[in-house]
């Protein structure tokens, strides 16, 4: 399961390609494409398990006879995997038989046996002492993860990943390790620790089996700009030159980020369109499309009102090129929320901030808590006298 360099791994293509199939907003003439490369990919590489699966969930027909094949080819090289496991064994050293349960354990991946891969990569561990060969198998386990977004099993691998750095590793895979954490940060609406690990591997990205270095820098920059204040975001994100040299090739994203540190609002809703189309369709961030759209304009809407005490719909409204009835919708929705400090005069058309003190807010907490420590004294008194 592991990608050469530049080369994503095929299962994370393919599970993509799975993604776009069952996705609303990809025309059915795209879906018929897919629909054959995905075939292709899975009779290629005997993928049976699979198959029946997305037979049963009608993503494909049910072939009988191209399930019967690939069955026969499934039992046939198993016979001969086992072969090699047994003459390893009987003839060979201890390099060798991990080598054979290996090849076993990569064979039940390709074919997207899920249970039988796990249980095989467990024995193989067993045959293993270096922490580094250790570490790819971990890997293995987090691009199954990853395919089937199993959560559970991806924390309980970054986990043990972990640990296993306690007993030595080396830096390389200390790195790839990051983006791997990082990417499962962002799938479980994480932003904060993503865009931190990604920015910690930017330099030294390496994990091209999981997506493109394009792809990673669009999660680093929409990760980044929901979680950094603005002397953060200049600093490691739009002067980063690792950035600045990928994303011009990313569609919206350069306008999207300069737009908005520039404050150039009309620009950055022009751009925000295109850039939702992008987080649409990806497998990663699709399921929290809702949550980053409203993030991201809690900041845009921030940053606006961090300038003002004072200012009218009207204004606001023609900087960022929309309807004052838009706008006032929108606000209204956001100070609801507690997301934005500020509240609408509709009969002056006016906006007012009132941005919280951290001073007194610390005052207040302060207060409130040493009342509610001088009750529970007074009931333990009670108590005692009695």
């Amino acid at each position: 399961m592991e990608g050469t360099e530049g080369t994503q791994q095929p299962h994370l293509v393919l599970a993509n390609k799975l993604f776009l199939l069952t996705h609303s907003d990809v025309d059915d003439i795209e879906k018929v494409r897919l629909r054959d490369e995905v075939m292709s990919t899975v009779v290629a590489d005997d993928m049976a398990p699979l198959y029946e699966t997305l037979a049963a969930s009608s993503v494909l027909e049910l072939d009988q006879k191209v399930l019967d094949s690939m069955r026969a080819k499934i039992a046939e090289e198993l016979k001969k995997l086992d072969e090699k496991i047994a003459d390893a064994e009987e003839n060979l050293g201890e390099s060798e038989v991990r080598e054979a349960h290996l090849a076993k354990s990569l064979f039940y991946i390709r074919i997207g046996d899920k249970e039988k891969a796990l249980e095989q990569l467990k024995v193989t561990e067993g045959k293993t002492v270096a922490v580094g060969q250790r570490m790819d198998l971990v890997f293995y386990t987090l691009q199954m993860g990853f395919f089937y977004m199993d959560f559970d099993l991806i924390s309980r691998s970054i986990d043990k990943a972990k640990n296993l750095f306690e007993e030595g590793g080396d830096w390389e895979r200390k790195n790839r390790l990051k983006v791997y954490e990082g990417l499962y940060c962002m799938s479980t609406r994480n932003f904060k620790k993503a865009a931190d690990l990604f920015l910690d591997s930017i330099s030294t990205f390496t994990t091209y089996e999981l997506f493109p270095y394009d792809t990673f820098i669009f999660y680093t920059v929409l990760a980044s700009i929901i979680s950094l204040d603005r002397v953060s975001l200049k600093q490691k994100v739009v002067d980063a030159p690792e950035i600045l040299t990928v994303i011009g090739k990313i569609p919206f994203l350069s306008e999207f980020m300069n737009s908005l540190y520039e404050c150039q609002y009309k620009s950055f809703f022009s751009a925000f369109a295109g850039i939702t189309e992008h987080i649409k369709l990806d497998r990663y961030l699709h399921p929290h499309f809702r949550f980053y759209m409203r993030e991201i304009r809690t900041v845009v809407y921030s940053q606006f009102l961090e300038s003002y005490k004072s200012v009218t719909i009207e204004a606001m409204a023609k900087a960022f090129g929309v309807t004052v009835d838009f706008i006032d919708l929108e606000l209204s929705r956001f100070i609801a929320a507690g997301k934005l400090h500020c509240k609408i005069d509709k009969v002056a058309g006016v906006l007012e901030t009132n941005r919280p003190d951290a001073k007194n807010a610390l005052y207040q907490a302060t207060i409130k808590q040493g009342d509610f420590l001088l009750n529970r004294i007074q009931k333990l008194s009670r108590v005692i006298d009695l």
